[in-house]
Order: structure tokens, then C-alpha cells, then sequence
């Protein structure tokens, strides 16, 4: 059986979703069944480099492996909205006003975190709150790995 998807979103897919994404195939315990991709409402063609530096010092100091290949920021399509299982936004104060206006058929399947950005919260804080929400998130999937799976409309959220 194929893993079940979680897609993490921020706005430019450079910073926050890709440091949920590559925290969360780095820490989850094999065997879950889950892994993680990222998208961005609004990546920008501005950034330097594929990947912001603080995501790749903290991976750095957490010991955590890097991909091989690393991509630069995607844009998030609606085929990415229906291949996964797990949808979470990165801040709700910043995402849900881009939900509503390019994919306002998900709004009510999408969780969401608040991570601001890093005009209103340090990366360095950002960065330890994405990791705590990433836990808890593999903890919540542990969790439902052992019960029944009952098909509900809140699978896509």
C-alpha cells in the first residue's frame, strides 16, 4: 500500500512548508505509512537559492538528513490538493485569505497552523513551533495507524 500524503503550504514554499515537509520525512517513525510534500500559494522567482539558509542550518544542527536534489519552490495546484490526505496551511491569519480566493472549494479541508512569517516571529521560534506541530502531528497519525479507518469527508483536511 502507498503512503498517505500530507501537504504542508506557506506562501513562497521557501522557508516554513519546506521545513514541515523535511522535518516531518526526517523524524516520522518507518512504518507509518505517512510521508510529506510542500507547496506555496505564491512562490517568488526572487529567492536565493532553492531553500531558505535557516531550513538548512537547523536540519544542520538537528542532525537531519537533506534530499539529495533539492528542489526549488512549487507552486501548489489543485492536482496537489487531490492527491493528498492530510492538508495543513502553515499560518491561518496569512493563508486563509489565499485559500478563499484560489481554492475556495477546500477551504473547510484545510487545517491550519499558526506560524507566522518571518516579518512577525523570529525563524529561529518559527522554526521550534513547526517542529512541536510536527510531532504532534506524527503522534495523531501513530495514533489512527492502530485504529479502524472509517472513510469520512474530514480524511482531506
Amino acid at each position: 500500500m502507498a503512503d498517505r500524503l500530507t501537504l504542508f503550504i506557506c506562501t513562497g514554499n521557501y522557508y516554513r512548508s519546506r521545513y514541515a515537509e523535511l522535518y516531518f520525512n526526517a523524524t516520522a517513525p518507518a512504518g507509518l505509512g505517512w510521508r510529506a510534500i510542500s507547496r506555496g500559494f505564491d512562490p517568488s522567482p526572487f529567492n536565493p537559492g532553492p531553500i531558505a539558509d535557516c531550513v538548512l542550518q537547523r536540519l544542520g544542527v538537528r542532525g537531519l538528513p537533506l534530499p539529495a536534489a533539492l528542489s526549488h519552490p512549487r507552486r501548489l495546484t489543485e492536482a496537489d490538493l487531490y492527491a493528498a490526505h492530510r492538508l495543513i496551511a502553515l499560518d491561518a491569519d496569512e493563508h486563509r485569505s489565499y485559500v478563499e480566493h484560489w481554492f475556495p472549494a477546500w477551504r473547510d479541508r484545510i487545517a491550519y497552523w499558526r506560524v507566522p512569517d518571518l516579518h512577525l516571529m523570529p525563524a529561529e521560534e518559527a522554526l521550534d513551533l513547526i517542529e512541536r506541530n510536527v510531532e504532534a502531528l506524527i503522534e495523531e497519525l501513530n495514533g489512527e495507524q492502530g485504529a479502524p479507518h472509517l472513510q469520512r469527508d474530514t480524511d482531506h483536511f
